[in-house]
């Protein structure tokens, strides 16, 4: 892990993982109770974790935060932690099972104490599940903030962020090792698969699946990009000739997305996230309401009535996005209204001037799209924010539909009414090449050059300070200067950008690109370009990020899937609009639709999400995880006792090291009408 490390106040010495930073005039009883609460014993409600505080850089100044504590645990104490979240590891059999302390010798790479059995995204993903449910038992509120106030079993964390006394928490990177990741994943330019397991390793499965996914589009454009170039090279001039593309793209887009599911299963299954045991989903920061009880918990918590969150979905947030999709229609049409008046002026005069300025409408309306689909992110995110859901999950899941709406309308629709109303192939080929170039180039200014230049501002002066921008490449930096280098980068948002980005890039290599051959060379640049840019934000713009234990892409995988159909009814249509296909069909252009679409349906079929092999070995899984439910479970695992099967299942019930429950003994009585104002957490 890092090379150097911390003593605690016990004298037992440590590897830094995580980094807390309080704000700078945190109170001192505030900062003693947090660290006795992280330091205690599990059986007394503590994380039994090992914490100090960061001592002072080089060239201290006042306006240094002295508040900022590293946190990291023992080995024994990371194990434990892992067999509590359910980790699937691979067994000396070569099959995957959750992880127990008690027979951790029967797990491949387990060697003498287990120094390296977990991953340093494991361990870190550890720490920050064991602070995220580091609960409150009988305190009335955090020691010298009466406003920051705690009940029974609340999260102590989440109310520290909520008041603003935390102000962030981030694992910190190992200089080593991220080293060998930049040199075999960006610093050489190589035609080669990207190393997803050491990214899996060092980021978590939900960064890794990100790369994977981008990793895969990238080589399911290819075929496309071969047979688009010498159909650009010979049909380029007949535009009625995109019968054969069409019906490439049909395929196509129904192929890669099958395929894709069984990559990301198998993906899933090797790295032990396929049948990881869920978490009970606590209320997301954020979520407010009237003090009451959770049915389920018994523990009190903020209550917010289903009734009035939907009146706010649907009187407020639904008419916002009308009313959006509205002004992006408007703006469309003022878009065609100036595409008319620079071909008038083509017409008139056509000079190479004039053919030029046949490209300006695209380009502003391309950049005006751009501008409205960034305005409108803030916008959803603080009408979802205002929405108030409980769960983290329902939050994303409103906002991914918010944002794919909107985007899809902005970016589409001109082509849409160009190909289906207009009926102008030429002018659909121009818009296409025009809006998918322009966008690109914006999506790769925002996305690499930005943030990497105001990176290097920010922290220039640190870097002058301890050494220079070159040795601080070649050699490793204190950890002091180190913690406090990485606390002042940005903070990774995680990968919605990036996913919409590539859902945008679909659409538009899926939808039209029968019309114009070239778009899939494009993306494919693009995605090679992306791939470089994302690995260096992510080794030298952003801080790490905790891993996200994932076992698909999410939400994303639905709305590719239904672009996919879009793509379908799309190609389809464009197929009878061709004057090729009207000839051959005169009296009937329905019945090559329903056939088309007939063999779509059947590649659907045939291409189950899951290979043979892969789908015995999960059947595996689920048996041995549900076998120790089972009274004949004995019989089925002669060899294998009680204490050696898997914690998988979110009802086994672990004695041992299970963490003491603070609830209520009672309905919980509250001291005055007060205290039953909303609260947040």
């Amino acid at each position: 892990m890092l090379q150097e490390s911390s003593v605690d106040s016990s004298g037992s010495r440590f590897a830094p993982l995580v980094v807390l930073e309080l704000a700078s005039d945190t109170k001192e009883e505030a900062i003693t109770w947090l660290l006795s609460r992280i330091r205690d014993r599990q059986q007394n409600g503590g994380a039994e974790l090992l914490v100090e505080q960061l001592g002072p850089g080089i060239g201290v100044k006042e306006k240094e935060n002295p508040n900022m504590f590293l946190v990291g645990a023992s080995m024994q104490r990371l194990l434990c932690g892992a067999e509590d979240l359910g980790l699937f590891k691979e067994c000396t059999d070569g099959s995957m099972r959750a992880f127990t302390f008690a027979s951790k010798h029967n797990f491949k790479d387990f060697k003498g104490d287990g120094d390296s059995f977990l991953s340093m995204a494991e361990c870190q993903y550890v720490i920050k599940h064991e602070l995220d449910t580091l609960r409150a038992k009988e305190e009335t509120n955090v020691p010298g903030y009466s406003h920051a106030k705690l009940y029974p079993g609340k999260s102590i964390i989440r109310r520290l962020l909520s008041k603003g006394i935390l102000i962030q928490m981030f694992p910190l990177h190992e200089k080593e090792e991220l080293k060998r990741l930049s040199f075999s994943w960006y610093k050489k330019v190589k035609l080669s698969l990207q190393p997803l397991d050491d990214i899996r390793h060092y980021y978590g499965e939900g960064q890794a699946l990100y790369f994977g996914f981008l990793e895969y589009f990238t080589f399911a454009l290819v075929p496309m990009a071969l047979i688009g170039v010498p159909y650009y090279l010979f049909d380029w001039e007949d535009y009625d000739k995109y019968v054969v593309f069409a019906v490439f793209n049909l395929v196509w887009c129904t192929v890669i997305l099958e395929l894709w599911k069984r990559r990301s299963a198998s993906l899933a299954y090797y790295w032990g996230t396929l049948c990881r045991k869920k978490a009970f989903e606590e209320p997301r920061p954020g979520f407010h309401g009237v003090l009451g009880h959770n049915p389920v918990t018994g523990r009190a918590e903020p209550i917010y009535p289903t009734s009035k969150r939907h009146l706010r979905v649907y009187l407020v947030s639904l008419p916002f996005v009308l009313l959006c999709l509205y002004l992006s229609l408007y703006v469309m049409m003022i878009y065609f209204l100036m595409e008319g008046w620079a071909l008038s002026i083509y017409d008139e005069n056509p000079t190479f001037w004039t053919h030029i300025l046949l490209f300006i409408p695209s380009i502003i309306y391309a950049v005006v799209i751009e501008a409205m689909n960034l305005i409108y992110r803030y916008a959803a995110e603080f009408l979802t924010e205002w929405e108030n859901h409980r769960l983290e999950s329902s939050y994303q899941n409103h906002l991914v539909l918010k944002v794919l709406v909107f985007n899809f309308f902005s970016c589409f629709a001109s082509l849409f009414y160009i190909a289906f109303v207009m009926q102008d192939m030429e002018l659909l080929r121009q818009s296409l090449a025009t809006l998918l170039i322009t966008s690109q180039i914006l999506n790769q200014f925002m996305e690499a050059f930005l943030p990497y230049w105001l990176q290097r501002r920010r922290n220039k002066k640190m870097i002058r300070k301890v050494q220079k921008r070159r040795m601080y490449e070649e050699k490793e930096l204190p950890l002091v200067e180190q913690v406090r280098l990485e606390a002042d980068m940005s903070t990774y948002l995680g990968t919605f950008d990036d996913y919409l980005e590539l859902f945008l890039l679909f659409g538009y290599v899926s939808l039209f690109s029968c019309v114009f051959p070239l778009a899939a060379v494009l993306v494919v640049l693009n995605n090679i370009t992306e791939v470089y840019s994302d690995a260096f934000k992510m080794c030298r713009v952003f801080k790490r990020p905790f891993a996200d234990p994932a076992a698909n892409i999410g939400v994303w995988q639905l709305a590719f899937e239904a672009m996919s159909v879009i793509a379908v009814v799309t190609n389809c249509a464009l197929i009878g609009m061709s004057p090729q296909v009207r000839s051959y069909f005169p009296e009937s252009e329905t019945q090559l639709i329903l056939c088309t679409v007939a063999a779509e349906c059947s590649l659907t079929h045939l291409l189950p999400p899951e290979g043979e092999a892969q789908k015995n070995s999960t059947n595996s899984m689920y048996c041995w995880a549900s076998s120790s439910f089972s009274p004949s479970s004995s019989k089925m695992f002669p060899n294998t006792s009680r204490t050696n099967w898997p914690v998988w299942s979110l009802n086994h019930w672990r004695p041992s090291r299970r963490r003491k429950c603070w609830k209520p003994h009672s309905s919980v009585r509250l001291s005055s009408e007060e205290d039953r104002c909303a609260c947040r957490y």
